[in-house]
């Protein structure tokens, strides 16, 4: 199974392209901003890299956050452009999903933390053994949920987390990183198999974004 991978959600943009397992070809490139720009050429340079079309592929997937407007929304909008084109399955990934990918089958709980500015933290909490995620809430540093036995802490915010629980007297494995496209290519191939549920490529916000669309003037 062929899968191009996006992923823009947070301070990094990906592009991966996964072949039965392996990656072919792999672009990355840490960046707060111009996930509009780079993503594209990313996209398309791993495609040009594995000598492979659009229609060659069996689906595409794309990081679906939680994470930033601009760069969740710029992801989405090119994994669509291309999956619509071509008549592929479009796959959505979490973030949590794809920040958990790279540990063992059967860790324990895990909480994958996202910066929300002005001391607040997006948490996506896995049960111990879980491959789902809860759906994603916000919290403040100084009134974080109680954390589990063996907690495992994942993102840019989990060093902040992990000390904030240690304050308290709460312990907690800070393993601080990015999420990466190769991982939502391979969280994507497990859903396209049957292994985990679908989910859609529609953005997944902890809150609405302070973002509002303007009506139209009509013509007098």
């Amino acid at each position: 199974m062929r899968i191009l991978a996006i992923e823009g959600a947070l301070a990094r943009c990906s592009a991966a392209l996964l072949a039965e397992g392996e990656v072919l070809a792999a672009e990355a490139e840490d960046a707060a901003r111009g996930h509009p720009s780079l993503l594209p050429r990313m996209a398309a340079s791993v495609l040009a890299r594995a000598g492979l079309a659009a229609p060659a592929l069996d689906a595409v997937a794309v990081g679906g956050g939680p994470g930033g407007f601009t760069g969740l929304r710029a992801a989405i909008a090119l994994a669509e452009g291309i999956a619509r084109g071509a008549g592929l399955p479009l796959v959505g990934v979490t973030t949590g999903e794809a920040l958990a990918a790279a540990l063992p089958p059967g860790s324990g709980a895990v909480w994958a933390v996202l910066d929300h500015r002005h001391g607040r933290v997006v948490i996506e909490a896995f049960a111990p053994g879980a491959a789902i995620p809860a759906p994603p809430a916000i919290h403040h540093v100084d009134a974080l949920p109680l954390a589990p036995p063996g907690l495992i802490l994942l993102g840019d915010a989990a060093v902040a987390v992990a000390a904030a629980l240690a304050a308290r007297g709460d312990a907690a494995e800070a393993r601080p990183g990015l999420p990466d496209a190769a991982a939502v290519a391979r969280i994507a191939a497990s859903r396209l198999a049957g292994r985990l549920p679908p989910r859609d490529a529609a953005p997944l916000y902890a809150e609405p974004p302070a973002v509002t669309l303007q009506p139209r003037a009509t013509s007098p």
